[in-house]
Parts: structure tokens; sequence; C-alpha cells
């Protein structure tokens, strides 16, 4: 076989091995994390109800089973470990959380404040509240914030310590949990959002701001406003 034979060899080799690593990744973004879709019911078109769900380790069968996590029930009822979440235009987003995860004190009180949700407020395990202060109680576990809707909603804490403290996602209601409501505008046009939780939570990394933090389908995710 001649130099340039081998060397076109080479080359093909190459080009097939790139090839597929680039189909990996490619593929890897296409399905991970997926997308809930939220639809309004015949009844209430211009509204949407969201369920999610945050978890202090997401659990065995994700990439990353450690670190703390977002869940959504789609259509079908199943906990889909995501962030990504699929709503319409012009459209009301009445959310409930179910917070599994432990909380304290914050690093800055202005994200202890409720904006961008109708009235500006949320109801916290029957309660309405407009401020939540993490100098007392448990404290903020996680936030839920868009900063391009003005949305940001602090999610009270459980102590790690309770009986029933739920290890890894799903959880489920007979684990102990704190229920937090609000609603939402999507606004008039299609956009993706990004939100992502404000509360340093990456263990062993600079600051408690990598990790987790910085990664899709854990703590940081977009709302897509679709037509």
């Amino acid at each position: 076989m001649n130099k340039g034979a081998r060397i076109s060899i080479v080359l093909v080799s190459a080009a097939v091995a790139v090839g597929l690593i680039l189909f990996g990744i490619f593929g890897y973004l296409r399905t991970y994390p997926p997308t809930v879709v939220f639809t309004p019911s015949p009844t209430q078109p211009h509204t949407v109800d969201v369920t999610l769900q945050v978890a202090p380790d997401v659990g065995p069968g994700h990439a990353h089973p450690s670190w703390p996590g977002w869940f959504a029930k789609n259509a079908q009822g199943k906990w889909v470990q995501t962030t990504l979440y699929q709503v319409p235009e012009r459209t009301y987003v009445h959310v409930t959380v179910y917070e599994y995860d432990s909380g304290g004190p914050l690093r800055n009180p202005i994200w202890g404040k409720i904006t961008g949700t109708v009235g500006n407020d949320a109801v916290l395990n029957g309660k309405t509240v407009s401020l939540l202060n993490a100098a007392q109680g448990f404290g903020v576990g996680h936030t839920i914030v868009a900063p391009a809707l003005n949305l940001s909603v602090p999610v009270w804490g459980l102590s790690g310590n309770e009986k029933t403290f739920c290890q890894t996602g799903p959880c489920t209601l007979s684990n102990a949990h704190n229920v937090e409501t609000f609603t939402f505008y999507t606004g008039n046009h299609p956009h993706n959002y990004r939100w992502q939780c404000f509360i340093p939570c990456g263990a062993g990394y600079l600051n408690g701001n990598g990790g987790p933090m910085a990664t899709t389908g854990y703590m940081a995710g977009f709302w897509k406003v679709v037509a």
C-alpha cells in the first residue's frame, strides 16, 4: 500500500471517529434533558397548571445521581427529572412546588423577596407570603429566578433532621415537605426564558456555584413560551 493510500485511510478513519463523537454529542443534546409540555384545559384556555418538586439528590438512573435537582410532573402523572418546561404565550402559569430539600440563610436577603408573580406573592403551606426571611426557621432551600420575566420565587426549606426526610427523588407525599404555589404570566410573545436557582448548592465547587448550579436539568433551565 502506497503512502497516499495510507494517508487516505487515516483521514477517513479520523473523519469517521469525529463524526461518531459529534453524533453522540448532538444526540445527547437532543434527548437530554427532556422538555415537559404543559397545555391548558378546555375549560381554562389561558391557564396551565405546572407541578414541580425539588429533591436533595436526583437519585440513581441519572447522569449525576448525587446532585440536587428539579422534577416536573408530565401529562401522564410521571415525575420527569428536568428543568425545561414548555408553556403557551398569553397564559397564566399556576405553579405548585413540593420542596423536599433542606434550607439555610441567604447570602443576600434580596433573594427572599417574591417578585414577578401575580400579586408579587406566593402561598406557602396555605399562608400568603411576599417575603421569606431566611434568618428564621430552616431558611430558603432553592429559588426559581427568571430575570427576563422579573420572576423570583424563593422556596422554603426543611430541616435535614426530619424523620421522613427524602434522600433521593422523586420524593413522595409521605416524605417531609413544604408546598408553595404561585402564578405568573408568560407574556405576549414566544421566547425561551432562562431560569435557575440562585442559592449556591453545588457542594465541592467554588463558592457552591458549579456543578448542578450551572447545569440544565438540575438547577438551571428554561421556560419555553410558545405560540
